[in-house]
C-alpha cells in the first residue's frame, strides 16, 4: 500500500533530521536520571508528533468519519481478542499461569460467542483484560530497562523495550508472518490506526494543559511500565536475579 511506503519514507527522513540536530531541553526543565539521551529524545518526540498531527491524526478522522462507533469497537475487540493470545504466552512465561489461563478463556469466550472477537463477551462475564508484552517479560526476568528512548512512530521506550518490541514484532503472525503481502499490509495499516484511534482526544487534553508534554509522558510511561511489570505478582521480585542499573 502507497501510504504504508510514505509511512516508511517519512520515519527515514525523521532520522535523518534527528542526526542533524538535537532539540534542546526547556529552561526551568529538570534533567531526568532515567533519560541521559533527552535531546536527541525530544528531537524524534517532536518528529513523532509532526508526523501524528499531518499524517496520523488526519487518517483516524476520516476513520472515524466513516466507521460508525459498533463498527470501530468491534475492531477494537477483535484486535485485543487476537493479542490476548500473546497476553496468555507471555503471563505464562512470567510465571503467572492463573493470568494465562484467564487469558486463554477469554480467547475461547470471545472467539465462540463473541463473532470471531467482535463482540467482547469475556470482560461483563468476570474474565478481565490483561495486556502484557515481551519488554513486560524482560522486566520480570530480571533484565534492566536502561536508559530511556523514544522511537520513531513508536514513540515511548527504553532500551530493554526495544528489544522487547523487536520480538514482538517478530512473531507476530498478522504483521510478520501472513503469507499475503496485501493483506498484511491491510492488517497492519487498520491496527495502527485503531491503536490511534483509542487515545483519540488525549493528546488534545496534554496540548492544552500547561505543562511540558515530553517531560509528562516520559514520566507517565516509567511509572506505567513499572506497575505492568508488578502486576500480578504478590513477591514483586523478578523470576531471574535483577542486574544492576545506573538508571533506576
Amino acid at each position: 500500500m502507497q501510504w504504508l511506503v510514505r509511512i516508511k519514507r517519512l520515519v527515514l527522513l525523521g532520522l535523518v533530521a534527528v542526526m542533524v540536530g538535537c532539540a534542546s531541553i526547556p529552561a526551568g526543565v529538570e534533567p531526568s536520571p532515567h533519560d541521559p539521551w533527552e535531546p536527541f529524545n525530544r528531537s524524534v518526540f517532536e518528529f513523532n508528533e509532526g508526523l501524528d498531527a499531518y499524517l496520523l491524526k488526519p487518517v483516524v478522522a476520516g476513520y472515524r468519519f466513516v466507521l460508525p462507533e459498533f463498527v470501530r469497537d468491534g475492531i477494537y475487540n477483535f484486535f485485543s481478542n487476537y493479542s490476548d493470545i500473546y497476553t496468555a504466552l507471555q503471563n505464562l512465561l512470567q510465571g503467572k499461569p492463573d493470568y494465562a489461563f484467564s487469558d486463554l478463556m477469554r480467547v475461547v469466550v470471545n472467539t465462540t460467542f463473541g463473532l470471531g472477537g467482535l463482540i467482547d463477551m469475556a470482560t461483563p462475564g468476570g474474565l478481565p483484560m490483561h495486556k502484557e508484552d515481551w519488554g513486560q517479560t524482560f522486566g520480570v526476568w530480571g533484565i534492566p530497562s536502561g536508559p530511556y528512548v523514544v522511537l520513531p512512530l513508536f514513540g515511548p521506550s527504553n532500551v530493554r523495550d526495544t528489544f522487547g518490541t523487536a520480538a514482538d514484532m517478530e512473531s507476530d503472525y498478522l504483521f510478520r508472518l501472513l503469507p499475503d503481502v496485501a493483506l498484511r499490509n491491510s492488517i497492519t495499516g487498520l491496527r495502527v490506526v485503531n491503536a490511534r484511534n483509542t487515545y483519540y482526544e488525549a493528546g488534545d487534553l496534554l496540548d492544552g494543559a500547561a505543562i511540558d508534554k515530553y517531560s509528562f509522558m516520559r514520566d507517565a510511561y516509567i511509572q506505567r511500565r513499572e506497575y505492568q511489570i508488578n502486576e500480578g505478582r504478590d513477591d514483586k521480585e523478578p523470576l531471574m536475579p535483577v542486574y544492576e542499573n545506573p538508571y533506576e
